[in-house]
């Protein structure tokens, strides 16, 4: 690892760090004694940091964004040349790069049709609740406009996508929230016992956990009830994947109610499940689907909110409203950098195979949890599609109470003094931030999972020992 030329002293970098940057989710008291962490280079799914550390990456970035890997030089060079020929223009006009990407999108998404702009997962989000909100105005009298949202499920930072927020603590001192939003249960069959459901499994937990759903809209009156957020794995929550019969009734409430369907896939989107999406693992229609990160890998900021054309045609139409048509606008969703990278980087989803390693890895990745099952009574459960996994800590397993956060939050650190960075929920749940969050970039080979199973078993060994 080398130093970019303009950095003359490591020293100089970290006071700067440390006396002028504010970062994300983090609490910077103890900088006044501890150096932050900065990170200067990534090849494959390694990173170095500015001492020279080099680390396996198994989050892809911190926040499952960099799903084919650092070093791409074919997306830095695509980049490159689409802003040398136009770097912007605002999005209520064309360009080559985003007519290209929304063809080559829709293409992977059978019963889509539209795609929406924007910079990030949380404006994804607000694009469609405010589609929601604007259909609700337009066709019924704005009566049909509550939006329901699962607990456990995140989507997004903004007051609007906070409102959406099933985590507690991520929503702490930031209220009062938008009006209109409801949350309905979560479909974590491992804490079935705790929702009162504890003798269903399977199947029939399952449909129980989607009937759920169906009460919310009853008691809040579907004539009012117009859209339905779903994560099609809960992520920050705890890497909860949908129990068999969950997902077809899921679908057949929203029909039945007239409730759009929105899926956000800002995780879960561009081949981290082994799918182009995870909505695609369980036959679902939806009327909205969200992405963020995976689609430019983090190597250009993007987002888009992908609609039906049932959906786009309700806001095409010659009435004489000025207000009639849908006038949200994003500034850097003009930005052709964010389509440029996101055109190379589904190019090199496809020509490399990754989905099938994302599957084959993914299920290499699962195996190895289950062993650390075996061999850690800590180790409650374990959960995952893909190469987006999760294991659960608990203290008993008898009564699965949650592991507290501080001996989970050592395992991470452990795992870091020893050479791979993992994640674990934090900030989010009262009481229950207690699950290792694994999402190595889709190039991972199987050499590299095995590393990253064998230092989480050396880490748990040695905190949950001592």
């Amino acid at each position: 690892m080398t130093l970019p030329f303009h950095v003359n002293d490591p020293r100089d970098v970290i006071e700067a760090d440390r006396a002028h940057v504010w970062h994300h989710m983090v609490q910077h008291k103890p900088f006044e004694t501890v150096d932050p962490r900065i990170i200067t280079e990534g090849r494959g799914i390694r990173v170095w940091d500015i001492s020279g550390r080099e680390y396996i990456d198994a989050v892809s970035g911190g926040v499952w964004t960099v799903n084919v890997g650092y070093g791409r030089e074919s997306i830095a060079d695509a980049v490159r040349d689409q802003l040398v020929k136009l770097n912007f223009f605002s999005s209520s006009t064309g360009s080559i790069p985003a007519a290209q990407f929304a063809e080559k999108l829709i293409a992977r998404m059978p019963g889509m049709s539209r795609v929406f702009y924007a910079s990030s997962g949380s404006e994804a989000n607000e694009n469609a609740y405010k589609m929601i909100r604007q259909i609700a105005e337009k066709r019924h009298g704005g009566r049909k406009h509550k939006i329901l949202y699962r607990a456990r499920d995140y989507h997004g930072t903004t007051l609007g996508a906070l409102s959406s927020c099933g985590q507690e603590e991520r929503k702490a001192q930031y209220g009062p929230f938008a009006p209109g939003f409801v949350e309905v249960p979560h479909c974590n069959e491992y804490h079935a016992a705790e929702q009162g459901w504890g003798a269903l499994s399977g199947e029939a937990y399952g449909r129980r956990a989607a009937d759920a759903i169906e009460e919310v809209i009853l008691r809040e009156g579907p004539e009012t009830v117009g859209g339905l957020v779903l994560e099609p794995v809960t992520a920050g929550g705890g890497v909860i994947t949908p129990p068999p019969g969950y997902w077809p009734r899921v679908q057949e409430i929203c029909r039945k109610y007239d409730v759009l369907l929105h899926i956000d896939e800002v995780v879960c989107g561009l081949g981290r499940t082994g799918e182009w999406f995870g909505y695609q693992h369980y036959g679902i229609e939806p009327d909205f689907v969200t992405m963020a990160k995976g689609v430019a890998s983090g190597y250009a900021a993007i987002s888009v909110c992908v609609t039906t054309e049932r959906v786009f045609e309700m806001f095409k139409d010659d009435a004489t409203d000025p207000l009639n048509y849908y006038r949200s606008i994003s500034t850097f969703a003009g930005c052709t950098a964010g389509p440029a990278a996101a055109l190379e980087n589904m190019r090199i989803i496809e020509d490399e195979g990754l989905l099938e390693n994302c599957r084959a890895r993914g299920a290499q990745l699962m195996a190895g949890l289950e062993r650390l099952k075996e061999r850690h009574a800590c180790v409650g459960d374990v959960r995952g599609l893909g190469l987006f996994c999760g294991a659960e800590l608990v203290t008993d397993r008898a009564s699965r109470s949650p592991l507290p956060e501080l001996q989970v939050q050592a395992v991470v650190a452990d795992c870091m003094a020893n050479g791979v960075i993992i994640g674990a929920t934090n900030r989010s749940l009262p009481g229950r931030n207690n699950t290792l969050c694994l999402s190595p970039a889709l190039i991972v080979t199987a050499d590299e999972i095995d590393r990253i199973v064998d230092t989480i078993d050396a880490a748990l060994a040695r905190v949950l020992s001592s």
